[in-house]
């Protein structure tokens, strides 16, 4: 067996970039090797968008579905309270490859779920588990564990109970399906959230083998996210000494036990590799984060999406700021989760400050801060000036950065920021509007996608501090725009290695631009991206098509048709 999984892989890499192969010697072996695998995937962000795990996963199905056909199942929290419906991105219905299971055995688990299809590329089944029944069972599952492996859950906190709870009944649905079906089973959890339902899996199917990836370790964003210097430390940090410090011993510990007792421990980028080892005492595998790329920015429909994009960025910043905007602006943006320091929304802020000090161009400048932040609903006067573009407007909106109300505006950091540094006035060349909900396509005001507005930019920053991976630049040269990140991203240190080949080498606009940041670099890092953003604002428009079809170019060395290799390496592992 193991040579004809050998064989199967070499064969899988010779024609990775030509699938599919379905009348190729190589399709043969790659069937017998993987429809004897079945794969089942749990995180809590199954159909459960809440960062850039949700990302990893459904952009990854499409390949999986493929390369495992009718063998992948992914499971998610059933996340269904009083007046709250099914996701939006799942799909109810049967599960053909487990009808006989779903009959015959799920009623006897004692667990309401809820099965379907992921609606995403691949349309992957999906179990929603409601993990509720657990708090019954959560002391004697506690006890169960701090037997086994001395994991102290009473110093959990948070939502330590709930993604526990949740881990343990993915676990009971794995145990189950792997047993009724009696083929080989790899399981794969993700993040600590998940790391209990591997100890539980352990415990009671210890057959099934484990993979464990941690995307950014606990202490290690803890300690970024507390301003506390991360990298010229890092040598010195005790993992176990820092989570009490912090306040995260709990999650610390189920995380560094889930490591240790993995069939195979892995994480995302080498960056984050030595961040484990570090804090976690186990040397991970890396597996990259691929992007499902799809087709080019410059074909018809996006460009058609692009055109849309920037007349209504234009609007909306017109409107906001009673200036001549236009499309012919300068759109500039930076999206993620609202962690100040680690996203490197401070830097983002001081380098628009920094370029604006100098900027003496006619063409208006506008940054959009796409940040999910405690929103208190779309502005009712800004959304009646885009639905009555016939009502005369005589002067800027109060608070001409905001695109919704904030709960707490006036004590918002990014708010106070932006008014500090002067980049909310209407008279300026260079403004600012901070878009704090979450892009879904019903947000009130612009009621299009993140990726919709994505795709209308002229460059986009990303100069984050913490950044096991950064999928927001990868997603950005996805959709032909040019980005800056930093080399403490896990892309920023790719990308940077690509870019030493042909062709980014030798060109003069790369689409990836990588600034050096340290603990320490903060003025240096902001003068540098002040440059690049000078730099990109004057590009002639054919050096900037040029840079934006190169940017593509690039995504697509990332696509999961290429990284998912990686992934298949990790089976053979445990086999």
């Amino acid at each position: 067996m193991c040579i004809i999984v050998d064989l199967c892989l070499i064969l899988i890499q010779r024609d990775e970039r030509s699938l599919p192969f379905a009348h190729s010697t190589a399709y043969t072996f790659t069937t017998l090797l993987y429809c004897t695998i079945m794969i089942l995937e749990t995180s809590w962000e199954v159909c459960n968008k809440m960062g850039g795990i949700y990302t990893v996963l459904s952009s990854r199905a499409d390949v999986m579905t493929q390369r495992h056909p009718d063998k992948v199942c992914f499971i998610g929290p059933l996340l269904m309270g009083e007046g709250k419906s099914l996701p939006l991105d799942f799909i109810p219905g049967a599960i053909p490859e487990l009808e006989g299971w779903t009959k015959e055995v799920l009623p006897t688990l004692g667990l309401r779920v809820k099965t379907g299809h992921w609606a995403v590329s691949g349309k992957p089944p999906v179990l929603l588990v409601d993990f509720s029944p657990l708090w019954e069972e959560k002391g004697d599952l506690y006890f169960e564990l701090w037997r086994a492996y001395g994991l102290e859950s009473d110093k959990g906190y948070g939502d330590y109970d709930e993604c526990s709870l949740f881990a343990v009944a993915a676990a009971r649905l794995m145990e189950s399906i792997a047993s009724w079906t009696a083929e080989p089973t790899t399981a794969i959890f993700n993040e600590w959230q998940t790391a209990m339902g591997l100890l539980y899996l352990k415990l009671h199917a210890p057959e099934i083998r484990t993979l464990f990836i941690t995307h950014a370790t606990t202490v290690g964003r803890s300690i970024a996210g507390n301003d506390k210097e991360l990298y010229a430390w890092m040598s010195h940090y005790d993992g176990d000494q820092m989570a009490r410090e912090l306040g995260v011993e709990a999650k610390h510990s189920v995380e560094k036990l889930a490591a240790h007792e993995a069939t195979v421990f892995a994480t995302v980028s080498k960056l984050t590799a030595r961040e484990a080892e570090q804090l976690l005492g186990r040397r991970p595998i890396v597996l990259p984060n691929g992007f499902h790329v799809g087709y080019s920015p410059l074909a018809a429909p996006l460009l058609a999406k692009r055109r849309r994009a920037r007349r209504l960025l234009a609007e909306v910043a017109s409107k906001l700021y009673h200036a001549p905007i236009t499309e012919e602006a300068f759109f500039v943006s930076l999206g993620g989760r609202y962690e100040y320091r680690n996203k490197g929304i401070d830097l983002f802020i001081e380098s628009l400050h920094a370029f604006a000090l100098k900027y003496r161009g006619s063409r208006p400048v506008v940054a959009f801060l796409l940040v999910p932040a405690w929103e208190a609903g779309a502005r009712r006067d800004l959304h009646y000036l885009l639905t009555h573009p016939a009502e005369e407007q005589t002067q800027p909106l109060q608070y001409p950065c905001l695109t919704h109300w904030l709960y707490n505006t006036e004590h918002d950091r990014a708010v106070c920021h932006i008014r500090h540094r002067e980049l909310d006035h209407p008279e300026g060349r260079v403004k600012v509007v901070f878009v704090p909900c979450y892009l879904n396509g019903i947000d009130g005001i612009f009621d299009e996608t993140y990726y919709d507005l994505l795709s209308g930019m002229d460059l986009t920053i990303y100069p984050s501090y913490y950044e096991p991976w950064g999928y927001t630049p990868l997603e950005s040269i996805r959709y032909g725009v040019p980005t800056i990140t930093t080399n403490l991203a896990g892309f920023g240190l790719w990308a940077e290695d690509e870019e030493s080949k042909a062709p980014y080498a030798e060109a003069p606009y790369p689409p990836v631009h990588v600034v050096e940041r340290t603990d320490t670099n903060v003025d240096e890092a902001i003068a540098t991206i002040a440059e690049l953003i000078r730099v990109q604002v004057a590009l002639p428009k054919e050096q900037a098509l040029a840079q934006r079809k190169l940017a593509y170019t690039l995504a697509k060395e990332a696509d999961w048709k290429h990284f998912y290799r990686h992934y298949e390496q990790a089976y053979k592992m445990m086999s």
